[in-house]
């Protein structure tokens, strides 16, 4: 299948994103923990968490979906603590299985696993804390991993990992004692898994912020919990909106995530108005990019939250080519994530790829139709997104990666407008 998309687009309307992907694929691992059933509401169904579903069910968990983004898993059947190295090779998150299996059973085999090709993607910080927690850790072909009785621990991360501190969550909120996690990932994700966790028990202290604090529990019970709102695909639609100059509202966004992206759009001169929970992008925008003092050539970088995400700097490396002016898009936390820029000048941006981490853009060009394949689920995002701001009919192939991330995204833009279609290979 690929997508085949008529430009240039004029999108209105209001669009309602899916449930985070990235909260949902902890949260899933950690429904293992609890000895009771589990509800979860607005849980996305996109490849990526099919898969995690599998790997759950695969472990001895039943898990039915009810329709409308209902989940209810029981995990009372968990027997397996081997992971199957096919399911695992799909999706990097099927490592976040390692603490709850961990703390569950008290040992866990996992191969490696796979997910988005943009680079190395280390696992130190997963091993180094699950160590910490009293583990033993084998590395080879596989990662064994055993522990009589997991215990509290003041661990200090190498790194501010999202699913390394995830994974030292999910082993700690069952340890015996206090555990402190220093250098913690604090993005929206962590913080509603820790929401999660503590619905069904936990007591976490400090979610959000670098420095958390988790009280171990003798066990956790049945919740109800409803995962919020991508905000990576809120920031997604914000990019769609401003380069095809469409007039669209974002409904339920939280608006404590939005600052980040607020800002970082800001400097491609995008503004966005936020009304209580809705965020309405207008069509009218500047798209000037603003230089720094003493006009100099300005820079969008990511970071750790809260700064701007990293898995927004292909959306906006895109936007870029259609705003006025100077701009480095200078991508710090994976070093082939910019390599899909060839296929933006192919399009017709003008970008200088600098090296693996740095592009130039400069801008404004008129993007032209052209035929393209999806790296990963960002790149492929920016490219639809491309293509529905350019001249022409464009062929986006592998959308496989792109449906990975973003649920029937085809669908919910053509209720806005867009000339969207997927077709069958060799049409």
């Amino acid at each position: 299948m690929h997508y085949r998309i008529e430009g240039p687009a004029r999108l209105s309307g209001r669009f309602r994103p899916a449930g985070n992907k990235n909260a949902a694929l902890p949260i899933l691992a950690g429904c293992l923990l609890a000895d009771e059933s589990v509800v979860l509401e607005n849980v996305p169904d996109i490849r990526d968490v099919r898969t995690m579903i599998e790997l759950i069910t695969s472990c001895g968990a039943t898990v039915v979906r009810e329709g409308g983004g209902r989940v209810v898993v029981d995990p009372r059947g968990v027997d397996r603590c081997e992971l199957d190295p096919e399911l695992s090779g799909r999706i990097r998150a099927s490592i976040l299985l390692a603490g709850p299996l961990l703390a569950r059973s008290g040992s866990v085999v996992l191969p490696p696993p796979g997910g988005d090709v943009i680079g190395r993607r280390r696992l130190d910080t997963h091993f180094l804390a699950l160590g910490k927690l009293g583990a033993e850790v084998e590395i080879g072909d596989r990662y064994e991993l055993r522990a009589h009785r997991l215990k509290g621990a003041d661990i200090f991360l190498d790194e501010p990992s999202v699913t390394g501190t995830e994974n030292a969550i999910l082993a700690a909120v069952t340890a015996t004692g206090t555990t402190r996690l220093r250098n913690a990932a604090a993005e929206p994700h962590v913080q509603d898994l820790c929401a999660f966790l503590c619905a069904m028990g936990a007591q976490i202290e400090g979610a959000g912020t670098h420095d958390v604090h988790i009280e171990g529990v003798e066990r956790l019970g049945g919740a109800s919990h409803r995962i919020g709102a991508d905000h990576i695909e809120v920031g997604s639609l914000v990019g769609l909106a401003a380069i095809t100059g469409s007039d669209l509202v974002i409904e339920d966004v939280d608006a404590a995530h939005m600052d980040p992206l607020r800002i970082g759009f800001e400097r491609l001169g995008i503004r966005c108005d936020l009304r209580g929970s809705d965020l309405h992008v207008p069509s009218e925008q500047s798209l000037v990019i603003e230089a720094d003092i003493g006009d100099q050539v300005p820079s969008l970088g990511d970071g750790p939250w809260p700064a701007f995400p990293a898995d927004l700097m292909s959306i906006a490396l895109v936007v870029a080519t259609r705003c006025k002016g100077t701009i480095l898009i200078h991508e710090k936390m994976f070093e082939s994530r910019m390599f899909f820029a060839d296929k933006v000048i192919a399009m017709g941006g003008r970008v200088v790829l600098c090296d693996p981490h740095r592009a130039v853009v400069i801008g404004p060009t008129r993007l032209r139709g052209s035929v393209v394949e999806s790296p990963d689920i960002r790149a492929g995002m920016a490219l639809l997104i491309a293509a529905l701001a350019a001249d022409g009919v464009s062929r986006i192939h592998n959308i496989g990666q792109i449906e990975r991330g973003y649920e029937r995204i085809d669908e919910r833009l053509r209720a806005l407008g867009a000339r969207i279609e997927r077709v069958e290979e060799g049409h």
